[in-house]
């Protein structure tokens, strides 16, 4: 049986510390001191091996490390990435990476400080480790000591769940284990940020609750932030990381990952994987998943990666030329950016954006770097005039973007005057370049779009028609914010009741065929809806009965169609029942998943009845 001392305390304002001493007869030999002349800092020792923890950071010397849960969207090696259960960074004293050789080269030179601020950056934001072993299994020079460590504990250290979990005593027990020395004393210290601990736990409770955080809320984040002065990029690193493990965010973000480790390892991306990554990327906005779980990813495992069959497109040899063309001006010709290049540019970064192409960014990224190298040059003020007047219609096409696609493909969305007056002036310009162009590049391929549900297409239409009212001056902006919110507010009590009703069904109600079984079901839920207080008066008949309705479509496809549907590989049958059934292709979809997992069935097959059909 492991024995272990364990000394708990903080250090400064926001670190608390945990330091713990396991293995044979540690009682006897766990040596420490803590020196109150010097606000209380805290020495840990054996032979040869040191650990301090001041006020400011720690100092440390002799054998051993430090490693953590790698936080979501930070710098990650390729290597640890592509590998997919590596989810801890693990960091031994004295070693350095030689990028010619690809190896681990150690050094006697292992003794160092850190201060916390650098710790808690380079690390984990919240919670981090750093340990020593004294062994007679572990020998030698320093060198060799964390050669033999990187041998015994690394694989196991990068990989294990009870790091994230914080579960100290797993990893003694894993640790001792793998040691397997009945002399070995492992000396384990734990480092916790009390001031990110709080933020990020408080934003967890409130992301959590609903996917989304309410203005009341964001106030009370930076309430926090400001009272223990959190920068920017903690806050923001601390955000993406508990979103990501929203379970909801989690499946669909690692399957993107999986999909593009799997792609790493080939070093290509073949038209079926780019159109899972295209669906996944669908689901995500659908699912209020923040692009920025997907930004790292794309940038860190698909770069580089050959699109199998498929060339450089029109669309990025024509931005190509018509930036390339910014720069012809130093010698003498004119090439203005005019209303026809501009068009072609914005249905450019359209296509890029549909086809997730990250070639048009560069392209662009490229053009300003030139840009402003040229300017600081000399070169005339047009060529910055030129790429100014491109970057402002960009940037009204992302914000329009982001809104239309929010209200399509997200439920109860905030809805303000302020952003109606935004797209109404977004559409001018747009349609200032040509007639039409707002709904040409944000309308009609939504419209389009076999995602798109009931209410998001009621929305959408309603937008695009009360817009065109305004400027007509036959309907005001608040009138047009009614008309959404009465949509949202309806959208809202169908999924409420759909919800309930589903709920009830499934625990109390083998059948609801009969008009008599359907007036005692609505009679409940209205009740239990009362009195959760998500509803004031009587559920409207045409929501109920459209809820019932729609529930006797899912038993349909999933006891009658799907098991004929995978039987036949019938994609017909399962494509007419999504255009004509009225279902939500989101939610088919969701069920599919969940009848291929309740009944052990391989995913893949599935993959390959949506092919095509996405």
């Amino acid at each position: 049986m492991n024995r272990d001392i364990r000394l708990h305390g903080q250090t400064g304002d926001h670190v608390e510390y945990y330091a713990i001493a396991a293995g044979c007869d540690v009682h006897k030999r766990y040596l420490f001191t803590i020196d109150q002349a010097d606000d209380g800092e805290l020495r840990i020792f054996s032979p040869g091996n040191e650990f301090v923890i001041g006020r400011e950071g720690i100092s440390h010397q002799g054998n051993g490390g430090s490693f953590c849960e790698y936080m979501f969207g930070v710098d990650q090696p390729i290597a640890d990435l592509a590998k997919g259960d590596v989810i801890n960074r693990l960091v031994l004293f004295g070693a350095r990476y030689d990028h010619e050789a690809g190896t681990l080269k150690f050094t006697d030179q292992t003794s160092g400080t850190q201060s916390f601020e650098k710790i808690f950056f380079d690390g984990n934001a919240i919670c981090n480790y750093f340990f020593f072993v004294h062994s007679d299994k572990i020998g030698g020079s320093l060198k060799k000591q964390q050669e033999q460590i990187l041998k015994l504990l690394g694989k196991s250290i990068k990989r294990s769940s009870a790091v994230y979990e914080g579960n100290d005593n797993d990893i003694i027990d894993e640790v001792l284990a793998l040691l397997d020395d009945t002399n070995t004393q492992f000396f384990l210290f734990k480092l916790v940020n009390l001031k990110h601990k709080e933020y990020g736990e408080l934003f967890k409770s409130l992301y959590f609750r609903s996917k989304k955080i309410a203005d009341e809320d964001f106030a009370a984040l930076t309430s926090v932030a400001e009272r223990y002065c959190i920068d920017r990029y903690q806050q923001e690193r601390i955000r993406i990381d508990v979103m990501y493990k929203h379970p909801a965010n989690k499946r669909i973000v690692d399957e993107y990952r999986n999909i593009l480790i799997a792609c790493n390892r080939k070093g290509e991306i073949n038209k079926l994987e780019n159109a899972r990554l295209t669906r996944l990327k669908t689901l995500s906005v659908r699912n209020k998943i923040p692009g920025a779980l997907f930004y790292t990813l794309d940038e860190m495992l698909k770069k580089d990666k050959k699109l199998v069959d498929l060339e450089e497109n029109d669309y990025i040899s024509e931005t190509r030329q018509i930036l390339e063309g910014l720069f012809l001006t130093e010698r003498q010709i004119e090439s203005a950016i005019d209303r026809e290049d501009m068009i072609k540019l914005l249905f450019a970064k359209k296509q890029a954006a549909e086809n997730r192409d990250h070639t048009f960014e560069e392209i662009l990224l490229d053009a300003s770097r030139d840009c402003d190298e040229k300017i600081r040059d000399g070169a005339e003020i047009s060529i910055l005039e030129g790429f100014s007047y491109i970057i402002t219609y960009f940037d009204r096409y992302d914000t329009t973007s982001s809104v239309i696609n929010q209200l399509a493909f997200m439920e109860n969305v905030r809805i303000s005057e302020e952003m109606l007056r935004s797209l109404l002036g977004n559409k001018n310009e747009f349609d200032l370049l040509k007639h039409g162009l707002f709904e040409e590049l944000f309308i009609t391929g939504i419209c389009e779009n076999k995602y798109l549900g009931k209410y998001g297409r009621k929305k959408v239409t309603t937008l695009i028609g009360g817009l065109r009212l305004i400027e007509e001056k036959r309907l005001t902006i608040a009138a047009l914010l009614d008309k959404l919110l009465v949509i949202d507010q309806e959208e809202r009590m169908f999924l409420t009741i759909l919800e309930n009703v589903r709920e009830r069904i499934r625990n109390f109600y083998s059948r609801y065929s009969s008009k008599a079984d359907q007036e005692a079901l609505k009679r409940e839920v209205t009740e239990e809806l009362r009195n959760k207080k998500l509803i004031r008066g009587e559920i409207p008949d045409g929501l109920f009965h459209e809820t019932v309705l729609n529930i006797k479509k899912e038993a349909v496809y999933i006891h009658s169609l799907l098991p004929h549907i995978i039987d036949a590989k019938d994609i017909s049958l399962r494509e007419d029942f999504l255009e004509n059934s009225g279902l939500d292709r989101f939610l088919v979809e969701e069920l599919e998943r969940e009848y291929y997992d309740l009944n052990g069935l391989d995913m893949e097959e599935l993959y390959q009845i949506r092919k095509g059909l996405n």
